[in-house]
């Protein structure tokens, strides 16, 4: 999975937040960006940020002078970073949760920003990544499971082999997400069906 630190723009600026907003629309307006990291004071301050919205928004929308406002009164301040090693899904989950459209990322320092361009640019929706089409296949599998089980019995072969694909291809979307099974779907089963404990030694033993 892409994690943000391969799919962040690196070429990012700072401006003080003692700097004025007329100083950091030029800023914006010299790279072409839309917006700009808040630098901290000091290594334990947190970093803010400031976007065309805030300058629009909070300045321009009531008249204020930009020559006389002050970056620190209109920025965003501590702002939501993302860890460099966060995945291409929960960077977007993270947007998606806080209604971001850009956010720094920063792992004692800042190395870069991820916005939601960088987000669509790397993802291939129109070809649906393989582990949301292993998700899709692992419900559809799981729901077969079930009927079987329901059908033939909690301790009859046919209900034994079904679970154990699912568990094969549970494993194979741990793997390639690069993650560890909490809890496997024939673990949840036998949660439900405690007498369902006898089809596997290990993994309905608890």
């Amino acid at each position: 999975m892409l994690k943000a630190s391969d799919i962040m723009t690196k070429d990012v600026a700072t401006i003080r937040s003692s700097a004025t907003v007329a100083e950091a629309v030029k800023l914006l307006r010299t790279r072409d960006w839309k917006a700009l990291v808040v630098d901290r004071r000091h290594e334990q301050d947190a970093y803010g940020m400031i976007t065309e919205k805030d300058i629009v928004y909070k300045v321009i929308a009531y008249g204020k002078d930009p020559c006389s406002v002050r970056v620190h009164e209109v920025m965003t301040k501590p702002c939501i970073v993302v860890n460099p090693d966060l995945g291409l899904e929960y960077i977007a989950r993270l947007f998606a949760d806080h209604n971001l459209q850009r956010a720094p990322v920063i792992q004692g320092e800042l190395l870069g920003i991820i916005s939601l361009v960088d987000i669509l640019a790397n993802s291939n929706f129109l070809q649906q990544p393989h582990t949301i089409l292993l998700e899709q296949q692992l419900q559809e599998e799981i729901k077969k499971a079930r009927d079987i089980c329901d059908h033939k019995g909690i301790h009859s072969e046919e209900c034994a082999v079904a679970w154990d694909a699912i568990e094969e291809l549970q494993a194979e979307i741990a793997h390639q997400r690069a993650e560890k099974v909490v809890k496997t779907a024939l673990e949840e089963y036998c949660d439900e069906y405690p007498e369902a404990k006898g089809i596997y030694d290990t993994s309905c033993s608890g």
